[in-house]
C-alpha cells in the first residue's frame, strides 16, 4: 500500500518512477569517475612538478613551523638526503613524546622535488645553493 502511495507521488508530478540501478551500471560509474579523477590529479600533479624549481642548482629545504614530521618526504627521496629529528615542543602545554622535523642534508640533495611535491603541508620548498 505504501509503495502504491508512493508511486503515486511520482506520477502526480510527473516524474518518472525510481528504477533500481543495477551493479553493472554502478561499476561502469565507478571506473568513469576514478578515470576522470586519475586524470585531473595527474594533471595538477604536472603542473606543480613544472612550478616547482629544481635540478643540480637547487637543494630543498624545510620550513620548520610547517613541518609535521609524517615522514611522507623520507619515504620518497632516493637521495636519502632527508633526515626525520626530535625537536622540543614550542608550547609545554601539549604532552607529546615525540615532535618530530624534517631536516634536508644539502650535499646528497639533487635537487629532485619529488619531497616538495609529497609534503602534505608543503613545508619544503626548493632554494639555490
Amino acid at each position: 500500500m505504501a509503495d502504491i502511495l508512493r508511486l503515486g507521488r511520482f506520477e502526480k508530478n510527473g516524474w518518472p518512477p525510481p528504477t533500481m540501478t543495477t551493479r553493472e551500471e554502478l561499476d561502469s560509474r565507478r571506473l568513469n569517475e576514478a578515470a576522470r579523477i586519475r586524470l585531473a590529479l595527474n594533471s595538477m600533479r604536472t603542473e606543480a612538478r613544472e612550478k616547482v624549481k629544481g635540478g643540480p642548482g637547487t637543494v630543498a629545504f624545510v620550513k620548520e613551523e610547517l613541518c609535521i614530521g609524517c615522514d611522507q618526504c623520507t619515504l620518497v627521496c632516493d637521495d636519502d638526503a632527508i633526515e626525520l629529528y626530535d625537536t622540543p615542543l614550542a608550547s609545554p602545554i601539549l604532552n607529546i613524546d615525540v615532535n618530530r622535523k624534517a631536516k634536508v642534508l644539502r650535499d646528497p640533495c639533487t635537487g629532485c622535488r619529488l619531497c616538495v611535491l609529497a609534503c602534505p603541508t608543503d613545508a619544503i620548498i626548493m632554494i639555490d645553493r
